[in-house]
């Protein structure tokens, strides 16, 4: 990239935040450190961002609602959770808001690079100039517009819904595995990982839901099957 990614940091222990911002600047990033949730969201109406760190337990607003408004606002920002707690269904609840990734503290910073970095090159490679379209069924994907029609419907997509169903596009009437899938989209297999592409296949379920003829099955241990019976796919 010739310009400096834009990271907003929101981050409510100071001596964390200070250490993480300066790491980050010193990789080349530029940091902008909000201490809670509602300065946070101020913050990001009022800039452009190429990426959210946003820590989930936070004073006036926590992560997960931050994280909401930021969706509504943007629904293509790159979002990773800070949690200090390693639960399950705080994870899953993150990755069902959107959030491409997660970070357990105490971290090591160069894994959180190593994240950071695999997130910016995902969102700036989904930029083609030749556009990228595929009918599915009645629908049609544009994967370069991120956008999924169906008649007169128009869904947004987030970047990670915009990948998987590129994936399953190109595996169509084949068996997408789904550990392979994972690391595709993520960069490696995790278990928790794999509960978050497991959330963006049933939301692209539900799109694809006003079509009879369009599925995605599930292959027992395997992975998942984009169906499209021939007779009502589009020329």
């Amino acid at each position: 990239m010739t310009t400096k990614a834009k990271i907003l940091l929101v981050e409510d222990d100071l001596s964390m935040g200070f250490l993480l911002t300066e790491f980050l600047e010193d990789n080349g990033f530029e940091v902008k450190l909000c201490r809670d949730g509602e300065s946070g969201w101020v913050t990001f109406r009022r800039n452009h961002f190429d990426l959210c760190i946003l820590d989930v337990m936070m004073p006036h607003m926590d992560g997960f609602t931050l994280a909401q408004h930021c969706r509504k606002q943007n629904a293509h920002i790159p979002l990773l959770f800070l949690t200090a707690r390693s639960l399950k269904e705080d994870k899953i609840k993150g990755f069902d808001l959107g959030a491409e990734d997660y970070i357990t503290k105490p971290f090591d910073e160069d894994e959180l690079l190593c994240r950071i970095k695999v997130l910016l090159r995902r969102h700036h490679c989904q930029t083609p100039s030749v556009s990228q379209r595929f009918p599915i069924g009645q629908y049609v994907f544009d994967y370069s517009r991120q956008e999924l029609s169906y008649q007169d419907d128009i869904w947004r997509l987030t970047e990670t819904e915009n990948e998987v169903l590129k994936l399953l596009c190109q595996h169509q009437n084949q068996i997408l595995r789904r550990d392979e899938a994972v690391e595709k989209i993520y960069g490696k297999k995790d278990y928790f990982l794999g509960r978050s592409f497991d959330v963006f296949i049933s939301k692209l379920r539900k799109m694809l839901q006003h079509d009879a003829n369009v599925s995605i099955d599930n292959v027992f241990r395997v992975g998942f099957i984009l169906n499209i019976q021939t007779g009502k796919m589009l020329d």
